[in-house]
């Protein structure tokens, strides 16, 4: 656990880059409507190769370019980001860099954080650039939701675990979640730092599950506020190598669950998931 330190109600915005191009000016543009707030935004950058980071240090004065020194992964990355601001920052947002934000958003979240004193993440509802509201506030994945998503819910969206996995989206009201996505997360840093932030063993994917479980234990709260809304538009820097994010995705899927039953007792059911797992990546990569 880390020592208890007294943070100030200041906010700052960490974002994860990896060659945004274009994306990261409109996330920064958008974001200056989502609060009336002084914000000051870290550009954790993973190693990016397009100049988009430094293009926008160098224009913007709240903006604050963080090398990582190489590609660490979303929650190793947003740990560097955050380890950056001093104890003033009380109120730190994490999100992908390909995020546009509604007006007044941020406020809404903010809002939302001063109703539930035991909140430590708060998530907005969250749009695809259809329209399409994505499940971004999920119950904790069980065994046997996670096997019945993990089989069915390609060939089978329908299936009763995928859908009770994501708990409809038509769940829209402000309520408490096993998780909330990390593409856009509003975080209590006193919550954040006492469970020691994102496990940096997660390169990509199932951060954010795994933050949401150990918060949770730790006697927090993940908040939906649909009332807050964004724009996600996926996959910007993770689809130039779509096989290799599968397999992280299948990678991290697996450490989820073995962190979670462990001892030998439950090794026969490790080695069952992990072979159910290898067979699910090489249909999906086929």
């Amino acid at each position: 656990m880390t020592e208890h330190t007294s943070y100030g109600s200041d906010l700052a915005v960490v974002t994860v880059t990896y060659s945004p191009g274009e994306t990261l000016e409109r996330f920064l543009d958008t974001l200056a409507k989502a609060t009336t707030r002084p914000v000051h935004v870290v550009l954790a950058d993973n190693g990016s190769t397009d100049g988009a980071p430094e293009a926008a240090a160098a224009a913007r004065d709240h903006v604050e370019l963080v090398p990582t020194g190489g590609n660490l992964g979303y929650g190793a990355g947003a740990n560097r980001g955050v380890a950056a601001l001093d104890s003033r920052y009380g109120w730190i947002v994490v999100a992908n860099p390909d995020v546009e934000w509604h007006p007044g958003s941020l406020d809404t979240l903010l809002d939302a954080a001063d109703r539930w004193p035991r909140g430590a993440t708060f998530g907005p509802l969250i749009t695809e650039p259809s329209g399409k509201v994505y499940p971004s506030a999920r119950d904790l994945p069980s065994l046997g939701k996670g096997i019945g998503h993990g089989v069915l819910g390609k060939v089978w969206p329908g299936n009763p675990w995928t859908k009770s996995y994501k708990q409809s989206s038509a769940d829209v009201r402000e309520r408490v979640a096993g998780w909330l996505s990390g593409s856009c997360l509003l975080i209590r840093r006193e919550a954040f730092d006492s469970v020691d932030g994102f496990d940096s063993r997660y390169f990509m994917y199932f951060e954010d599950t795994d933050l949401g479980a150990r918060l949770s234990r730790a006697g927090w709260q993940n908040v939906y506020v649909p009332s807050a809304e964004i724009m996600h538009i996926q996959g910007v820097s993770t689809a130039k190598s779509s096989a290799k994010m599968l397999a992280a995705h299948h990678d991290s899927a697996y450490r989820y669950i073995a962190d979670r039953h462990q001892g030998p007792h439950w090794a026969p059911v490790r080695m069952a998931i992990k072979a159910g797992l290898a067979v699910r990546l090489k249909l999906q990569t086929r």
